[in-house]
């Protein structure tokens, strides 16, 4: 077996690129060597397509490599990964998570010629797992950390096989997320993102059923040099008055908000098993902004969902303006087996691409609006590179000159560059 260190590919959220660091610290303390691991994603048709892609692309490059594949795709349709040729084993979403499960692989994979005489499915039922992951990582990322609070979601929206492949919600407990968030400001992080599947979910599985605004505060309160904390994307309608007293008072609880809305048509919404309206989405974001009026917000929305009609699809394209968007993810809508939206009548292709362009165009001139209004402003920028960082409300910012990494520094904006401002 070749001594090299494993290759690992990630695809999709933030919290997979989370848990690909934790696999190499799993990897590496069980002293895994020479195989490829491929961290999937399953939230559209097209990522599972990518995902195999990847598979082989990577199997050419390291001949002879044992390739063991995990992550949602794996965890959702495990056969189609084990019976590809390139895969040698299929490691479920919470297995991957298990200093055994790496252990064991090494013992698995050592012996060349027995590759593949164990099961090459390891992939158990997700729905009963009760527990968050245990391994938790001191930073990822140069000057901006990730933590993860929550995992899983209890929704079931008709459109999305998530649940499936990350089980029920489950949080961590608020004094393991602090007492990691203290040790990674002691180790020069600037900035902590929240991350996690559903995150205003986080505490309803916890003595005293917390809310995400009490954990908010409470990392606030007890870790007073933490610069600044972000939230990863919510739901808007589970959003707690805790939430919004913090927005509203803590100035290093950063002004941006990545919102779960999917669609502006109440019809569509409700075929979609959304908990919220469109006036709850609009309501929320004028609220947001009265109470933090430098607050921006970023958004999810699907193009195309079956039986949208065109009048539907205005109601979400509208939805861009009347909520002030600035920062969009379009996704076209892509039909997931097993879920009751893939069994619904459908919109036709061509319509689906035309919409996530209209989509796509109304997001540019909203963030084009956002970067002009910022000309001739003073940001506090944190640095990523000597020469790009980011607004307070996540903007990219691109520095005439060198500056020093991982500093929080006050600079004027001079204007703009295609999707990023200059200082």
């Amino acid at each position: 077996m070749n001594a090299a260190p494993p290759v690992f590919a990630t695809l999709g959220c933030r919290l997979n690129a989370y848990e690909t660091e934790a696999m190499k610290e799993l990897a590496a303390a069980a002293g895994l060597e020479g195989a490829v691991v491929v961290n999937t994603c399953a939230v559209t048709a097209e990522a599972v397509r990518k995902a195999k892609q990847e598979i082989r692309r990577l199997a050419r490059e390291n001949p002879g490599a044992p390739v063991i594949v995990t992550g949602c795709a794996a965890q959702t349709e495990p056969e189609t990964f084990a019976e590809m040729a390139e895969v040698t084993r299929v490691i479920g979403n919470h297995e991957k998570m298990q200093a055994e499960t790496w252990t064991g692989l090494r013992g698995d994979l050592s012996i060349p010629d027995l590759i593949g005489a164990t099961e090459k499915v390891q992939v158990n039922d997700i729905m009963s797992v009760k527990e968050t992951a245990g391994h938790l990582i001191d930073g990822f990322g140069r000057v901006r950390a990730y933590v993860q609070v929550q995992n899983g979601c209890d929704h079931r929206c008709t459109f999305c096989i998530i649940p499936y492949g990350r089980g029920n919600s489950r949080s961590v407990p608020a004094g393991v997320v602090v007492e990691q968030i203290k040790r990674l400001v002691d180790k020069g992080f600037q900035e902590v993102v929240l991350t996690g599947v559903d995150l205003t979910s986080w505490g309803a599985d916890l003595p005293g059923l917390p809310r995400l605004g009490d954990l908010v505060m409470r990392i606030l309160k007890l870790v007073p040099d933490l610069a600044r904390l972000r939230i990863s994307s919510i739901d808007s309608i589970e959003a707690d008055p805790m939430l919004m007293q913090a927005i509203a008072t803590e100035p290093r609880l950063m002004p941006h908000l990545h919102l779960s809305l999917q669609a502006g048509d109440d019809m569509i919404l409700k075929r979609m098993k959304r908990r919220h309206l469109r006036d709850d989405a609009i309501r929320f974001c004028e609220e947001a902004r009265r109470l933090r009026p430098d607050i921006v917000f970023g958004a999810d929305l699907i193009a195309g969902f079956p039986t949208e009609t065109d009048e539907m699809f205005e109601n979400s394209l509208k939805l861009v303006e009347d909520c002030g968007l600035t920062f969009l993810h379009v996704f076209p809508f892509s039909p997931r087996k097993g879920t009751p939206a893939a069994r619904m009548p459908q919109v036709r292709g061509p319509a689906i691409k035309a919409r996530a362009a209209r989509l796509r165009e109304a997001g540019a001139a909203a963030l084009a609006a956002h970067l002009a209004g910022q000309q001739g402003s003073l940001h506090r920028i944190l640095t990523e590179t000597p020469r790009l960082g980011r607004t307070e409300q996540f903007t990219e910012v691109v520095f005439a000159e060198d500056q020093p990494e991982g500093v929080i520094l006050t600079a004027r904006i001079t204007g703009s560059a295609g999707e990023r401002l200059t200082a």
